[in-house]
C-alpha cells in the first residue's frame, strides 16, 4: 500500500514531496464497500519475487512445501544422474496471492516452474501449441452474461499441468527448497510442468476430452470456448490454461460442473467472478464494469511515475514520431517491456489503443522521443487508473461494428491507419488501432 500512504519520493537523504499522490486518483466513492474492499486488498499485498526472500516469510514456505509435496506424490520427477551429453532445464519460484470475492486472502500460492526457453526444441520438445480465449471472446461473453441475467463464476485446477504425461526426456535442475541427498542428482521429468513449451498442450487435451465426455461442445471460432445446452439450462466455459470462467443460467448445472471437474481434478472454488488475467470485474444491478486498475498502477510503479503530473491528452497532436528524430535511447529493453505492458491494457483501454499503436512501431530502435511519447500515455493513465468499460444489464441484442482509416498518414511509409470498434448492443466488445499491410492510392 506504499502508494497510498508515502506520496513522496526519497533520494540520496533528500525528500521531495509532490503535490500529485497517486491516491488523489483513486476515487471509491461509486463502488461499494465489499469491492472497495477487495480492490485494496489487490494493491496491498506484498509478494516476494526470488526463493531467498520467500524462503524467510512462514506464510510462503508452507505454500512451497505443499507444492512440493504435491510433485513428489503425483510422481512428477524421479532423481537421477544426468546422462552424458544431456541439458539441463533451470526453474524458479513464482508467488502469487488468491483472494476470494470479498477482498479476504483465500490462500498463498507459490508455483515452480521450469525455464522453457532453456529447452531445445526437437529434443527437449517437439509440438507447443495450446489455444487460450481470446479477450474478446471473455468480453462477449460477459456482456452476454450480464444481458440475461446468468451467474458468472471462477475456478483454477490445482497443479493443473500435472495431469499431462511428458512425452519427451527432459532433465531438471533440483528446485531449491528440495533436501535431496547428493549435488549429482538431477530432475528427470515424468509429468508436464509450469513453464515448459508443450506442458501447456498436454494439459489443454486432457481438459478437452474430459469436457468433450461432459456433453460439451467446442467452439470453432475461438477453442477454449465450451458450450452446453439442454432444455433446463445453458452454460459456457472460457478455459485460459488452468483458470476457468463459467457462465450460465442455472446455478445446479454450475454447482454439478464443478463437482465433475473436482472428481477429475483437484479445483480451487474461487465463487464469483471478481479477477480474472488482469481484469477486476465489478457486477451490480445496473451492469458489470471490468478495469484494470491494478494493472495499470503497477506499471505506472514500475517506471516511476508514482508521483508524477497527470496530463489530460494522450500526445501532442503537432507532434509526429518518426524513425529518425532524438537519439537511440541507452536501454531499448525496458522501452519495449513497457509497450508489452500497454499492449495488455489496451484490452480494457479502447481509449489508448491509436497512441500506443503509435508508439509501439519503434520497437526495433526507439529514440528518445518515442520514449517521451510512451512516458506521456503513463501521465494519462494516472488521471484516471480505474477506467474501464461498462456493461448496461439492459442491453438490446444487435450486433454493429464502425470503422474508419485516415489516408497516407505514416511519414516513412505512407500506409494509412485503419480503426474499428464492434458492439453487441451498448457493449463495445472488439477494437483495433492497425497499420495497413498495403500502400492506399486513395482515401477510398
Amino acid at each position: 500500500m506504499a502508494d497510498y500512504h508515502c506520496p513522496t519520493i526519497s533520494s540520496s537523504n533528500v525528500t521531495y514531496s509532490t503535490p500529485y499522490p497517486l491516491h488523489s486518483y483513486l476515487p471509491y466513492s461509486n463502488c461499494s464497500q465489499s469491492h472497495t474492499t477487495f480492490c485494496l486488498s489487490l494493491f496491498g499485498t506484498y509478494e516476494p519475487t526470488s526463493f531467498k526472500e520467500a524462503n524467510q516469510i512462514d506464510c510462503w514456505q508452507r505454500p512451497m512445501k505443499a507444492e512440493l509435496d504435491a510433485l513428489e506424490r503425483n510422481k512428477t520427477w524421479s532423481l537421477v544422474p544426468l546422462p552424458p551429453g544431456k541439458k539441463v532445464v533451470n526453474c524458479k519460484w513464482v508467488y502469487r496471492t488468491k483472494f476470494r470475492a470479498d477482498g479476504s486472502i483465500e490462500r498463498y500460492k507459490a508455483r515452480l516452474v521450469a525455464k522453457g526457453f532453456t529447452q531445445t526444441e526437437g529434443i527437449d520438445f517437439f509440438d507447443t501449441f495450446s489455444p487460450v480465449v481470446k479477450l474478446t471472446t471473455i468480453r462477449f461473453l460477459l456482456s452476454i452474461a450480464i444481458s440475461y441475467g446468468w451467474f458468472l463464476h471462477q475456478l483454477d485446477i490445482n497443479n493443473a499441468f500435472l495431469n499431462g504425461d511428458l512425452d519427451e526426456k527432459v532433465y531438471m535442475r533440483p528446485p531449491p527448497g528440495l533436501l535431496h541427498s547428493s549435488a549429482n542428482l538431477f530432475c528427470k521429468l515424468h509429468k508436464s510442468l509450469y513453464g515448459l513449451r508443450q506442458a501447456s498442450r498436454q494439459w489443454n487435451a486432457n481438459l478437452t476430452s474430459v469436457l468433450l465426455h461432459f456433453g460439451f461442445t467446442q467452439s470453432s471460432a475461438d477453442h477454449s470456448l465450451f458450450v452446453q445446452k439442454t432444455p433446463a439450462a445453458f452454460t459456457a466455459l472460457l478455459i485460459y490454461v488452468d483458470d476457468i470462467v463459467i457462465a450460465g443460467n442455472n446455478i445446479q448445472t454450475i454447482a454439478h460442473l464443478k463437482s465433475y471437474l473436482n472428481d477429475h481434478f483437484h479445483i480451487k472454488d474461487l465463487e464469483e467472478l471478481k479477477y480474472f488475467l488482469g481484469l477486476e470485474v465489478a457486477r451490480s444491478q445496473r451492469g458489470l464494469v471490468i478495469n484494470q486498475r491494478k494493472y495499470c498502477l503497477d506499471i505506472i510503479s514500475d517506471f516511476g511515475l508514482t508521483g508524477c503530473k497527470p496530463v489530460s491528452s494522450l500526445a501532442n497532436p503537432s507532434i509526429k514520431l518518426n524513425a529518425t528524430d532524438g537519439e537511440l535511447v541507452s536501454n531499448p529493453t525496458n522501452f519495449r517491456k513497457l509497450i508489452g505492458k500497454l499492449l495488455y491494457l489496451t484490452h480494457t483501454r479502447p481509449d489508448i489503443s491509436f497512441a500506443v499503436q503509435q508508439v509501439s512501431q519503434f520497437m526495433t530502435a526507439p529514440r528518445t522521443s518515442h520514449l517521451q511519447a510512451a512516458l506521456q500515455i503513463l501521465k494519462y493513465l494516472k488521471n484516471a487508473p480505474g477506467q474501464g468499460l461498462f456493461y448496461p444489464a439492459h442491453n438490446p441484442h444487435r450486433l454493429q461494428a464502425f470503422s474508419d482509416s485516415d489516408w497516407a498518414s505514416c511519414s516513412t511509409t505512407r500506409k494509412s491507419v485503419t480503426g474499428y470498434c464492434v458492439f453487441y448492443g451498448h457493449c463495445l466488445i472488439s477494437w483495433k488501432s492497425k497499420k495497413q499491410s498495403t500502400v492506399s492510392r486513395s482515401s477510398t
